[in-house]
Formats: C-alpha cells, sequence, structure tokens
C-alpha cells in the first residue's frame, strides 16, 4: 500500500502523527507499506516501513519561510508552478505534491493493491485510480473550516485578501473530494463540515476514529502544582491560544500558576506581542523540537490540560491529554464533545472568562481534577486504539480493491462495514 501525505512533521500538526502511527500498525499486521512524503519528511517506527521522499521547493522550512531558492534548485515545470504560486501568495503544496506523486506512481503502478491520501486532495489524485490503482482518502476535517476562522480574525482588507489567496487551494480540494471515491473521517462532526462544505456525498463517507500510543501517554506519577499544559500552533487563530494566554493571565492574578504551550511561536508574531502585552513573562513557556519521550512526560506533569480551540475535526492531543491521565478542559466546539464525551470539562470556544474560572476550580479541587482523570483514562481505554484503527482501515482498502475489480465505488452497504 502507498500512504500519500504531502507534509509530515512528526509532532505538530496531525498529518504526521497519523502517518507514523498508521503504517506502523499496518506492517504490524504484515502488510507491506510505503510512504511518499514531501518535507517535513515524517518519523516511522518501524525499518521494514520505506519512505520514499517527494522533496518540493521547501519554501516553507522553519529557519527560512517563503524563501528565494536558487536557480539550480529548480529541476522542472512543478518547481516552477510551485515558487510562482507562492510569490502571488498561494499555497501550493497540495497541487504541486498530487503532481509529483502521481508522475511517482505512473511508473509503479504495478507496485501496490491500494493509495491511501492523507489529505493531500490536489488535482493530481483524480489521475491515480485512471492508473488502475485504488484509491481511498482520509480528510480530518475540511480546511475550509480554518479558512473562515482565519478570515474572521483577518483585521483590515489586505489581511483578508491576503488570507483568501493562501486558501485558495481549498476551493481545489473541495472539487477533487467529490470525484475521489470513498473518504474516510475521524468523527460525525467532521463529516457533517465535509458534506456541508465540500458537498460530498454523505454515503461516500465513513466514520473512523483516530488512536493514540499509550507507550507514550501514560500516566506517570507526580504531577507538577499549578502547570497548565496545550498542545497547539501558536498563531494559528483556529488552535484558540490567543484565549488561553488571557484565562491564564486572569488565573495568575489569583494562582500560582504557569502554561507550558508546545509549539514554536513566529518571532515578534501575534503570540508573542501578546504574551508581552499581558505581560507574563515566566509564567508562559513554549517549547518545540522535543522528542515523543519528552511531550509524553511533559503532558503527565501538568496539573491540568488544554484544548482551547475554536474548531477541531478530531484532536489527537485531546486524547492524548486523557491517555496521561491529566484532567482536560477542552472546547464546545466541533468533534471535540464527540471525542472526550464526558470525560473532559467542556467550555464555550473563545470565552475567556469562562475558561479562566474552570481552570480556577479544578486548580482548587483536587476531588475534580481526580474525577475528570479517571474519565479520561476510561475513554481512551475503551475507545481509542490504534492497532483498531489499522485493523479497520484495511478492510475500506479491501473494499476499495473489491470495487475497483468490479468497476465501481463502494457503498456503505458493501465491503467495510460502518465504523
Amino acid at each position: 500500500m502507498a500512504l500519500l501525505s504531502y507534509r509530515s512533521k512528526p509532532h505538530c500538526g496531525g498529518q504526521g502523527v497519523y502517518l507514523r502511527h498508521l503504517s506502523r500498525e499496518l506492517a504490524a499486521l504484515g502488510h507491506q507499506v510505503e510512504i511518499f512524503s514531501g518535507q517535513p519528511y515524517p518519523e516511522l517506527d518501524r525499518p521494514d516501513i520505506v519512505l520514499t521522499k517527494v522533496p518540493s521547493l521547501d519554501l516553507y522550512r522553519d529557519e527560512d519561510p517563503f524563501r528565494n531558492p536558487g536557480l539550480g534548485e529548480y529541476r522542472d515545470w512543478i518547481d516552477v508552478l510551485e515558487y510562482a504560486h507562492m510569490r502571488t501568495g498561494g499555497f501550493p503544496e497540495p497541487l504541486t505534491f498530487s503532481l509529483r506523486v502521481l508522475r511517482e506512481l505512473r511508473r509503479r503502478r504495478g507496485d501496490f493493491d491500494v493509495v491511501h491520501d492523507n489529505q493531500v486532495l490536489g488535482l493530481g489524485n483524480l489521475g491515480i485510480p485512471r492508473l488502475g490503482l485504488p484509491l481511498v482518502t482520509s480528510i480530518h476535517h475540511p480546511i475550509s473550516v480554518d479558512r473562515r476562522i482565519e478570515l474572521e480574525a483577518a483585521r483590515g482588507i489586505k489581511e483578508r485578501l491576503g488570507k483568501f489567496r493562501w486558501y485558495g487551494f481549498v476551493g481545489m480540494q473541495a472539487r477533487v473530494a467529490r470525484r475521489i471515491g470513498p473518504v474516510l473521517t475521524v468523527s460525525e462532526s467532521s463529516k457533517v463540515d465535509i458534506v456541508k462544505d465540500f458537498r460530498v456525498p454523505a454515503r461516500d463517507i465513513e466514520i473512523l476514529p483516530l488512536g493514540v500510543d499509550t507507550r507514550i501517554f501514560h500516566p506517570r506519577g507526580e504531577r507538577v502544582r499549578g502547570r497548565i499544559v496545550a498542545v497547539a500552533s501558536a498563531d494559528a487563530p483556529i488552535k484558540g491560544v490567543a484565549t488561553l494566554l488571557r484565562a491564564v493571565a486572569k488565573l495568575a492574578t489569583e494562582r500560582d500558576v504557569h502554561a507550558v504551550v508546545v509549539s514554536k511561536p513566529q518571532r515578534n508574531g501575534p503570540t508573542e506581542k501578546l504574551v508581552r502585552e499581558l505581560s507574563l513573562g515566566e509564567r508562559v513557556k513554549f517549547v518545540s523540537g522535543i522528542s515523543d519521550q519528552e511531550i509524553g512526560e511533559l503532558l503527565a506533569s501538568a496539573e491540568i490540560a488544554v484544548v482551547p480551540s475554536l474548531y477541531e475535526g478530531f484532536s489527537l492531543p485531546a486524547v492524548e491529554h486523557m491517555a496521561s491521565g491529566t484532567p482536560l478542559v477542552a472546547s464546545r466546539t466541533g468533534a471535540l464533545p464527540e471525542v472526550v464525551g464526558d470525560a473532559a470539562v467542556l467550555v464555550p470556544p473563545g470565552d475567556v472568562e469562562e475558561l479562566a474560572a474552570t481552570l480556577h476550580r479544578l486548580h482548587d479541587s483536587a476531588q475534580e481534577r481526580a474525577r475528570v482523570s479517571e474519565a479520561g483514562l476510561r475513554r481512551v481505554q475503551e475507545r481509542f486504539a490504534w492497532p483498531t484503527v489499522a485493523r479497520a482501515t484495511v478492510e475500506h482498502y479491501r473494499a476499495a480493491i473489491e470495487a475497483g475489480k468490479a468497476g465501481h465505488r463502494p457503498s456503505r452497504t458493501e465491503g467495510a462495514s460502518p465504523c
């Protein structure tokens, strides 16, 4: 099987995390797995998983974003297209990766039984079934939601136009999603949004939740008093970090608390400016580039965990916090109520006062923290396991392969059963 991912950042962003764990469990089931990925490349857990690098111009590398490549770096017309797209304010990677990977698969069409797209949804994907390769597509949530929230947060017409241009690829993804065949998504909430925003027929979408790696995320003993932890892209408005920082600033006037955010904010960007504006100083720390073991230890050291997002299609961090036994506060939005059930305290998204009051209450109540912690651990044990996810995914692969042999697309009633 070929797994496709245009970028696969190991620790930040769900695509890389999903790819890593799913590929490991598919290989453990005895399947031959090859990953095709652009930069940043994934971290993989087994030597028998093949990584085929499909390099882009890497225009958004952390140390040099929106860079100007040297002439010697251009290899073909796709590179020229990628650079031109970036210079005009767009985000080209889903499109250009799909064109590159289609070229690779055309040369190797006899090597694979099935192709699994990890939310690339580029125009090149439409050529994959024409090669005789069955295709299954994962859409974790439609990026149209991110676009809506970013446009609402934009200040002034210039910034709004810039955001609108950046998210220009969303229209392409919607068109591809409607024509691509079976779609896997992670929650009922995401399914509703895919149907509404991308106009994919509901009958073509199956729900398959994600898992958590309990080898990394589990309780570890003593917790640091007053520590609040979040895993969220700091400068993305959709992740709600600004709401968390403002709530921590309010709570810090009455209690000895501090926040640790697993993220790397933009230098002098909106998050760093807000930290200075709130005079948080030593009350907030951002960490990035740490190992899995260090992330697991950090999450298990927290007194309270927060997922302050304005929207989530699933939220792996929420499940990882619960698996760590950390009492979780999460926004009542998107798929979060569906994912956490009664195993977290839910607050309205973007409500600083309510979040601050909830953190205050949990900080002061060891009994409530223990109750929420125990509920989270139970929920993880009952619902979220990567081996189960992998076995269910294989059934969807088999349905796509059989449908390809029969010359039609699988429906909900044939092949894989609804998950």
